[in-house]
C-alpha cells in the first residue's frame, strides 16, 4: 500500500485548517450572545495556539510530499502560482483577519462599530475563501500556465 494518498489528504486538511478560523469566525461570531458555543471556542483556539502546531504539521507533510514526488514538482507553474496565492492568504490571515477578529471580540458596547467591523471581516473572509477555491482549482486541474 502506498502512503501518498494519506499524506496528501493530511496535507490538504492541515492547509485548510490553518486558514479555516479566519474564514469561518466572521460568520459564526455573534454580538451579545454570552459565551461562545464549543465549536466557536474550538475555532478560536485553532486560530490561537493551534496555528503553530498546524503550520508545523503542514511543513512536515509538504516536505514529505516533495521527498516522495521529487523536487522537480517545484518547477510546475500551477504549483508556484497556488503557493503564492496561499502565501498571500496566510499574510492576510495573520496581519488583517486575526487582529481584526481580536478587536471584534474585544469591542465593548458600541454595536455600530461591531457591525461595521463584522461586515469588513466577512468581506475579507469572502476574499480568502475565493483564494482557497482558486488554489483548489489550480491543484485539481494543473493548468499549463506558461
Amino acid at each position: 500500500m502506498t502512503w501518498f494518498p494519506i499524506l496528501l489528504a493530511v496535507h490538504i486538511l492541515l492547509a485548510v485548517a490553518l486558514l479555516l478560523p479566519s474564514v469561518v469566525l466572521p460568520f459564526v461570531l455573534r454580538r451579545g450572545r454570552g459565551s461562545p458555543d464549543p465549536a466557536t471556542r474550538a475555532l478560536m483556539a485553532m486560530q490561537g495556539t493551534g496555528t503553530m502546531i498546524i503550520a508545523g504539521g503542514l511543513a512536515l507533510t509538504g516536505a514529505a510530499m516533495l521527498w516522495v514526488l521529487g523536487p522537480q514538482l517545484l518547477t510546475q507553474p500551477w504549483l508556484l502560482v497556488a503557493l503564492a496565492i496561499y502565501a498571500v492568504n496566510l499574510v492576510v490571515a495573520a496581519f488583517v483577519s486575526r487582529p481584526n477578529l481580536r478587536r471584534m471580540i474585544g469591542l465593548g458596547t458600541d454595536d455600530d462599530a461591531w457591525r461595521r467591523r463584522a461586515r469588513q471581516q466577512r468581506y475579507v473572509a469572502y476574499g480568502m475563501a475565493a483564494a482557497i477555491g482558486l488554489i483548489g482549482f489550480l491543484m485539481s486541474t494543473k493548468p499549463d500556465l506558461w
